[in-house]
């Protein structure tokens, strides 16, 4: 069985990090797996480079522009939107040629197009989707919030300035029919809750939904002893508290309900201020937001080195994540295997990563409150970080999951016999 892993960055943001480890899982498993992508950021030698500068920023440029121009010249929610009206055939490539899977990730931003996609299903091979968002049950939104219309049909779209019955999600949303209603494509949910609004697509709420969570390599996250990894960071404080993301300030990530929380979580008393430190990893666009932190902290930008991330979960007491919607939680894994106690809101893919009160805690979604409890108890709990790393090792090393997907791979080959 040969795989192929598609996606449009080798490790740039959440999706690809998780495609990357995945590629690196069937290999480490006995499976026959390579990645094209069409941003490459390291010598793997299993990563083929689709990249072609001027075409792919071109493709890049056109889509943005397309979008910017239906929205009436308004860069509102410009990167909240895909509409995949230009990509690349890369049905032509000999990796997709000599491949028996075609396993889709991220697609966007100039990578596949809705005319590259069709291509793809129509070469006859099985094609296997596994989704980080939601863009593939929507129209062109990565993520729904609390909007519906994907369950109907997508129209009258709250990110557009001018929604309406034939707006740019409309038109978009008639595309995706088509191109979906002969597809043979069996979809993958990194998480239960994500499965569970693409069974009610009426996108691909017909089609195979699997579930199967992203994988970690236990050998990249090793649990350090904490005083030791707080000595090799030069970290002081006796409370330490992690918070990343791919943005910080993305305002679905919700740093506002941290700040809060950690506001209440020292004028309340719980906690005194000088106790706490915070350690942030990720991309920040506007650096103001920092200066509403109410406690020490420390700004890492982005770490790409997973010893130094080990280091930083290892060295803190609590994980956080105060996002809006999660359609997994990879921070939260990586904190468990290093021995961190993991906080999140509920109502979304951390429900399957977090037992309340056993591995972590379940905030009310979107109450600041309810989160500086959770971190509270984090704190004060003093679970076993043994116990911790125990789930990661039950649920999500790479094993446990390439086997699942071999499952998935042998039914789609099953199917187009």
């Amino acid at each position: 069985m040969r795989v192929l892993i598609v996606n449009t960055s080798e490790c740039k943001g959440g999706a690809a990090i998780a495609a990357h480890r995945l590629t690196e899982a069937l290999i480490n498993n006995g499976v026959k797996a390579k990645m094209l992508v069409m941003e490459k950021q390291t010598d793997a030698l299993y990563v083929a480079d689709h990249h072609r500068w001027v075409r792919d920023e071109l493709n890049f440029v056109w889509e943005r522009f397309v979008i910017w121009v239906n929205n009436l010249f308004s860069r509102r929610n410009l990167w909240k939107v895909s509409i995949a009206n230009t990509g690349t055939d890369i049905t032509t490539t000999r990796e997709f040629q000599e491949a028996d899977i075609i396993h889709l990730h991220w697609i966007n931003q100039g990578f596949l197009s809705l005319k590259s996609l069709r291509r793809i299903f129509a070469s006859g091979k099985p094609v296997v989707w596994t989704m980080h968002d939601m863009w593939e049950m929507t129209a062109i939104c990565h993520h729904a919030y609390e909007c519906d219309h994907y369950q109907k049909v997508c129209s009258y779209c709250s990110l557009l300035r001018f929604p309406g019955a034939h707006d740019l999600s409309s038109r978009v949303y008639k595309r995706k029919k088509k191109l979906y209603e002969h597809a043979n494509v069996r979809f993958v949910a990194v998480s239960k809750w994500l499965a569970e609004c693409a069974r009610k697509s009426t996108l691909i709420g017909d089609k195979p939904v699997s579930v199967i969570p992203n994988s970690i390599s236990l050998s990249h996250f090793p649990m350090i002893d904490r005083a030791d990894a707080r000595s090799i960071l030069h970290l002081k404080g006796r409370y330490l508290i992690a918070f990343g993301a791919a943005r910080i300030d993305d305002d679905i990530k919700g740093f506002s309900y941290l700040v809060e929380a950690l506001k209440l979580l020292t004028d309340q008393g719980k906690v005194s201020r000088d106790d706490i430190h915070l350690l942030l990893f990720g991309g920040i666009k506007n650096e103001e937001v920092l200066a509403r932190v109410p406690v020490a902290y420390t700004y890492y930008g982005y770490v790409n080195d997973s010893h130094k991330m080990s280091l930083i979960y290892s060295a803190s007491n609590a994980v956080v994540s105060s996002s809006l919607y999660e359609t997994f939680g990879q921070t939260l894994i990586e904190a468990q295997a290093c021995g961190a106690t993991p906080v999140a809101f509920g109502g979304s893919g951390q429900e399957d990563i977090i037992a309340h009160k056993v591995n972590g805690y379940l905030a009310e979604r979107l109450s600041a409150e309810s989160l500086a409890d959770g971190i509270y108890w984090a704190l004060t709990a003093n679970l076993e970080r043994s116990v911790l790393r125990n789930n990661v090792l039950a649920h999500y090393t790479e094993s446990i999951v390439a086997l699942k997907y071999a499952e998935v791979y042998n039914e789609a080959i099953a199917q187009k016999r």
